[in-house]
């Protein structure tokens, strides 16, 4: 909202010895974000006046371009004749007035225009000189609204209304080209500053001066009814007025003081009109429409959408229409979205003679989505969306039309329609002490009630204040607070809190430190998350961290089967994108984006992991937290009401997630480096499960994303936690991934409940030398080298310290289905050196148990 300083003192009576700033500082201290306060015209210097058009000629240049050479009277003090940089000035230059070349179209003779003279200074340094051009020597220049930093229009020269000065006079001061502007951020909750008269009352507040609300016009008696209007949803639309006028002048303009505060406000001069709903719009905070009453088809109409109705609007976009859009009908269908934005059949033109005003009050939901749903924001929605003063409409709307009657010409109808289904306001009982607990300072209850009246609530009780000694517990004890229309904000006592502490000054509130109590540490389940993030990237993975947002179309992409309970996501209300409405189930999706994006931009070799929630709902889906009243903020819920929401929310695991593509080791002159393998993945899951302090169990699965024959399923004592391996090649082609790209996925929250919680005791390094053994089994195909190794483990007994896989062969010389795993194995003892006896008994009994469990034979 843009607050021009010269508007305001209309309505509040600031101090004029006050700047801008000085302003925005007391505003800011009352709660408004004051983001910047623009000082138009002060880089405005030198000679700038009211000039009239004398005499206009067109000349064609042998550059093909078409300037417009132009006398311009400038008054008697600055007509005297400049010879400018050429001395043998014609005959015709030295006539009375200036001698301008000017580009722009849009003027004509006798109009007035703002001329800046040799001399002047036009914001952004640019000096004004005499100089000669297009063989004449231009004297000046016409000025545009852009030219002169009073708006963005540079489509041509700024024509002033035929009142607007006489010639010579100083432009500055008669056009108000000097002022300070305040851009303030409105905050949802505070739509009555989007206006004049909302900035005006805390204005007023925040200097301690009397207000005059400008919404408090008398209104002249309505002898009828005026346009025929029906309100089908009441809720959407509870409060509907209309007022018309007739006769309106088509060819007057807007006055000068009505465009200027437009300008400064940041809105462009249209016509009367348009311009008379803007300035209201902007002064009392109620947006206002105008349609052409002749071309209205019987009695207006608000409902809601119809299946595949249309709609052109003002921008001349036709619009598919929602069936939860609100509309303005009449006979002839839609005429408008409500609080958006007119329909293009029913707009003003600059014929129109007859209007209709609208004033109504929308429902902000509805409003706001529509403007959302189009992607059309105006002014209008921009209010209506943060809540409009449910009262105002009438005031409103006879405002707008005495100013047509009194600006162009227009007699004013007698009949006046209202559709009033509005709900007063809720009265809130407020404990008098209850501000000096929440806050901290200790309010009086005359100061708890004065400030509660500045901000324009009632107050019941002031009878009871007892003797006035200004204790605050004197008087009654709660006291009955009636909000003002114009906040819907104030629900709750705690609302009236916050007033309370606005208006006596936020500053004024204490800045203490609270004491911190002494710290239990972190959490074993903290614990393990950092352990487990160290534990990666010590081994040269980097964490990332992904949105938990994903598209219902990633589940194809990722060849999950129709019944997979990873395809049953919880679907936002409210998404930041509506390509990616759901939350996730997975880790995966969102890494392998990050991997998508990474490679994109031209890093090849990655390796990330991250580590976060996912969202697994309820497979009873006669759950659902709307069928659950939710308490209130007026106390703390009982834990069986936090029992009964708790019960409402979805599953949210703790999961690790890894992904690698490229090279795990680099080549160099060290020698060739080493491609990223489903190993790797395992691997991954190995280090997870070692620095939780347990051991994995590893069996061949087919799951998916994951490549069938190349993927481990990931158990910890019998219980699925989760899978790792080379993922399927259609999957990584649908997601425009590398070939031989690996993941891995663990549920931590398991892995953390299997986990030591007692400290991890630190390992006996023998001192004794270490005996080495190799041997070499041949095996079925289907037995993995897993099982193998856990058999030659349990086989070695406690003199086994490691069993290595280092060789996998297969050949037709072993015999269809069957392969050869050589497997690595080292004894050592805590207390000797084991003699070769020793070490032999350990190695065949190890081999021993691994035949006895997957039928392994040692080949020689």
């Amino acid at each position: 909202m843009r607050v021009p300083l010269s508007w305001l003192r209309e309505l509040v009576a600031v101090p004029g010895d006050l700047t801008g700033r000085d302003v925005a500082e007391r505003l800011i201290r009352a709660g408004l974000e004051v983001e910047t306060v623009d000082e138009i015209g002060v880089e405005l210097a030198g000679p700038l006046v009211i000039g009239r058009v004398l005499a206009v000629a067109e000349e064609e240049h042998s550059n093909g371009k078409t300037i417009r050479w132009c006398r311009v009277d400038v008054g008697p003090e600055h007509n005297q004749p400049g010879a400018g940089p050429d001395a043998e000035a014609s005959v015709e230059e030295q006539a009375p007035g200036r001698g301008i070349v000017c580009g722009a179209r849009n003027f004509s003779v006798g109009d007035l225009v703002v001329v800046a003279l040799p001399g002047a200074t036009l914001p952004g340094g640019f000096a004004i000189e005499a100089r000669k051009t297009y063989g004449h020597v231009s004297d000046g220049m016409i000025c545009s609204t852009r030219e002169l930093g009073t708006g963005d229009d540079h489509d041509g020269i700024w024509v002033l209304p035929d009142n607007a000065g006489t010639p010579g006079a100083d432009a500055v001061s008669v056009l108000g080209l000097r002022d300070d502007v305040l851009d303030i951020a409105v905050t949802p909750d505070r739509g009555y500053c989007m206006s004049m008269r909302g900035i005006a009352r805390e204005s007023a507040i925040a200097f301690g001066l009397p207000f005059v609300d400008p919404a408090s016009m008398p209104l002249p008696d309505a002898t009828s009814d005026d346009w025929p209007v029906k309100v089908d949803d009441t809720v959407g639309c509870d409060r509907f007025v209309t007022r018309s006028v007739q006769s309106l002048d088509p060819r007057q303009v807007s006055p000068l003081w009505m465009q200027r505060k437009l300008q400064l406000s940041g809105m462009r001069p249209i016509s009367l009109a348009v311009d008379i709903t803007n300035f209201v719009m902007l002064e009392l905070g109620q947006p206002l429409h105008a349609y052409d009453r002749s071309a209205l088809a019987g009695s207006i109409v608000v409902r809601r959408a119809h299946v595949d109705e249309s709609l052109k609007t003002l921008d001349g976009s036709k619009r598919s229409l929602d069936p939860q859009d609100l509309l303005i009908t009449d006979d002839s269908g839609a005429i408008g979205v409500a609080g958006v934005m007119g329909g293009a059949s029913t707009e003003i033109n600059p014929a129109t003679t007859d209007i209709v005003i609208e004033a109504a009050h929308f429902d902000p939901d509805s409003v706001s989505r529509s403007s959302r749903r189009h992607k059309l924001h105006s002014e209008a929605s921009r209010r209506f969306a943060r809540g409009v003063d449910v009262s105002l409409q009438e005031v409103a709307a006879e405002r707008a039309a005495s100013l047509l009657v009194e600006l162009g010409g227009a007699t004013l109808l007698p009949g006046r329609t209202v559709v009033d289904y509005a709900v007063e306001p809720t009265a809130i009982l407020l404990d008098v002490e209850l501000p000096s607990r929440l806050v901290g300072l200790d309010y009086t209850r005359d100061e708890v009630v004065s400030a509660l009246q500045s901000c324009g609530c009632e107050v019941a009780g002031d009878d009871d204040a007892g003797d006035n000694t200004g204790d605050r517990t004197s008087g009654a004890a709660t006291l009955v607070v009636t909000p003002p229309s114009w906040r819907p904000d104030l629900l709750i006592p705690a609302d009236l809190v916050e007033e309370v502490a606005r208006i006596h000054g936020y500053d004024a509130i204490p800045s203490l430190l609270p004491e911190a109590p002494a710290g239990g540490g972190l959490t074993d389940s903290q614990r393990l998350h950092r352990r487990v993030g160290m534990v990666l990237a010590g081994a040269g993975l980097v964490e990332v961290q992904s949105y938990p947002f994903l598209s219902p179309q990633v589940h194809d992409k990722l060849g999950l089967p129709d019944d997979d309970a990873r395809r049953r996501a919880l679907r936002i209300a409210n998404p930041l994108s509506d390509e990616e409405p759901e939350l996730r189930t997975s880790l995966l999706p969102g890494l392998l984006a990050t991997l998508r994006r990474n490679i994109g931009r031209g890093f090849d070799d990655a390796a990330l992991f991250e580590t976060g929630l996912v969202f697994r709902p309820d497979t009873d889906s006669s759950r659902h937290p709307n069928q659950t009243e939710r308490p209130g903020v007026e106390r703390r819920p009982t834990d069986a009401e936090l029992a009964e929401l708790d019960a409402l929310l979805p599953r949210q695991p703790r999961r690790v997630a890894v992904v690698l593509t490229g090279q795990r080791e680099p080549s160099g002159w060290w020698g060739a480096g080493r491609a990223a393998t489903w190993g790797d993945a395992v691997e991954a899951a190995l280090l997870v499960a070692g620095a939780a302090g347990v051991d994995l169990e590893i069996s061949s699965d087919e799951h998916a994303p994951w490549h069938p024959g190349r993927c481990a399923a990931l158990r910890l004592d019998g219980e699925l936690v989760g899978h790792a391996g080379e993922l399927h090649p259609r999957v990584l082609a649908d997601l425009g991934l590398p070939a031989r790209t690996c993941a891995m996925e663990l549920e931590l929250d398991v892995i953390d409940k299997h986990a030591s919680k007692s400290p991890t005791p630190a390992p006996h390094v023998s001192t004794y030398p270490v005996a080495k053994e190799d041997v070499s089994l041949l095996v079925a195909d289907a037995v993995t080298a897993f099982e193998v190794a856990e058999a030659l483990r349990v086989g070695g007994g406690d003199l086994i310290e490691s069993v290595r896989l280092f060789d996998v062969f297969a050949s037709e010389q072993l015999g269809a289905g069957n392969k050869s795993l050589a497997f690595s194995l080292r004894f050592r003892a805590p207390d000797r050196t084991l003699a070769p006896e020793e070490v032999a008994a350990a190695r065949d009994a190890a081999v021993a148990e691994a035949h006895h469990r997957t039928g392994a034979v040692q080949r020689a």
